[in-house]
């Protein structure tokens, strides 16, 4: 055997458990998947093919589908921008040298690491229309607010209010990149005269275009996968008043673990599957236009 073949043996050799594992836990659940969604499988019965049976039942007699779908647009539409925005000025803002800058780094850092149902929890009661931080802090300028959870129209609100407070991982990632970029091209700009404005426009906002694409990508596909802060902060886990909150990924784990429907919720992980695969491939045709990397080639 030469060493060439021995090598390359001994490569598949160290990569064959993330192989078998990438098989058994992800490519093998996804075909599964792919399959029970043309079936009637409820856990207990044989997958019985129906066709398309399932998709039809999805647009034409799901009135909660549609209700799950634009909750989940409207998330989505709002909470990306606002966390994105948020966390690029944020950024901005702890980008300098002064005394205990690292302090408030670590501040504005920690709510990125205080994650889970503890923190669900703790925003209820923030939340609360009577007793709730927020409420108070807002009456303190003579506002009265809005019951938040218990109020339909407040309730997707509230929950980006929520991701904004939490927005520190993506400002660390700003941060990491505004950091690398050089001095150099800021010295030679007030060479130039080149004001405060000038600066950020034609040197920090195009070189920190790369990580504002990777952050919306990302984001974007989280919020279409929200589920565990609705299910947390419903009561009852019954998606809000009004299934105001009830979101696809919320509808689609009703379907499969309360009604035990494993063949249309196949459907309806299958469907928003190809919604997020469209948006993805959508962002990457239109990020050469507006996505620059340092040496200033489109990639």
């Amino acid at each position: 055997m030469s060493k060439k073949r021995r090598e390359a043996l001994w490569g598949y050799f160290f990569v064959s458990p993330f192989i078998l594992g990438l098989i058994v836990f992800w490519l093998g659940p996804i075909l599964f998947s792919l399959f029970g969604s043309f079936t009637d499988y409820n856990l207990t019965s044989k997958m019985n093919y129906i066709g398309f049976d399932n998709f039809k039942r999805m647009f034409n007699e799901d009135d909660l589908f549609w209700k799950a779908l634009k909750n989940t647009f409207y998330f989505t539409l709002f909470n990306v921008p606002l966390t994105t925005l948020f966390s690029c000025v944020l950024a901005l803002m702890l980008n300098c040298r002064i005394p205990g800058i690292r302090i408030y780094r670590t501040i504005f850092y920690l709510p990125a690491v205080l994650t889970g149902v503890a923190v669900y929890v703790l925003w209820m009661q923030l939340l609360s229309p009577n007793h709730g931080l927020v409420n108070l802090v807002l009456s303190w300028f003579g506002i009265s607010g809005p019951a938040w959870l218990s109020d339909p129209n407040w309730t997707k609100p509230a929950l980006i209010l929520m991701k904004l407070w939490s927005a520190g991982g993506s400002m660390l990632l700003y941060l990491a990149t505004l950091q690398s970029i050089p001095k150099t091209l800021y010295e030679a700009a007030e060479m130039d005269q080149a004001t405060s404005w000038h600066k950020f426009r034609y040197i920090t906002l195009p070189l920190i275009t790369p990580i504002i694409f990777f952050d919306i990508t990302t984001s974007t596909i989280g919020s279409f996968q929200i589920f565990q802060e609705a299910y947390v902060m419903t009561e009852n886990s019954r998606g809000g008043p009004a299934n105001s909150l009830l979101f696809y990924n919320f509808h689609m784990w009703n379907k499969a673990f309360v009604a035990f429907d494993m063949g249309y919720a196949m459907a309806l992980s299958l469907f928003l599957f190809f919604i997020i695969l469209i948006i993805t491939i959508i962002n990457l045709k239109v990020a050469p236009y507006w996505v620059f990397y340092a040496g200033g080639d489109k990639k």
